[in-house]
């Protein structure tokens, strides 16, 4: 009985699977020499999260949470860990920043300085725009229509 493949083409798929499997290998070591930007939150960092918290600045919802980690129901570095994010207190927090991240987004993608943008705080209002580059609303509300 014969072998119903063609022994060549056979043979060139072995060799296309052994280069693949090389070249993953190779991938794999690559990448696991790969050093991550950032090993997580410092001591430093967490303490200025903390510090912040109980300022005066700090929205209700972070110094609710700053009393409940004071109370040892969690840590700061739980909330960074990402242990405590199910936590209906940790989202209100973390969600009270959002709109601020959303004002240094807009302004890093108008090409402002990311230096500016980080020490200012709250990034500059966009530059008006001539009536002929008025292209309408850039969003649109329901009640809209």
């Amino acid at each position: 009985m014969t072998f119903p493949y063609d022994q060549a083409r056979l043979q060139a798929l072995f060799a296309e699977v052994d280069s693949r499997v090389d070249d993953l290998g190779k991938v794999a070591t690559a990448a696991s020499q790969v050093q991550r930007r950032s090993r997580g939150l410092s001591e430093q960092d967490l303490a200025e999260i903390e510090r912040f918290a109980k300022s005066p600045k700090a929205p209700q919802e972070l110094k609710d949470l700053q009393r409940r980690v004071d109370a040892g129901e969690m840590s700061w570095a739980d909330v960074a860990a990402g242990r405590a994010i199910h936590d209906p207190g940790v989202q209100q927090a973390l969600a009270v920043g959002v709109p601020d991240l959303q004002r240094a987004y807009q302004a890093l993608e108008e090409g402002q300085d990311p230096e500016d943008v980080i020490a200012s705080g709250t990034p500059a209002p966009p530059p008006p725009r001539d009536d002929d580059e008025d292209d309408g609303p850039s969003h649109f509300r329901k009640d809209a229509w």
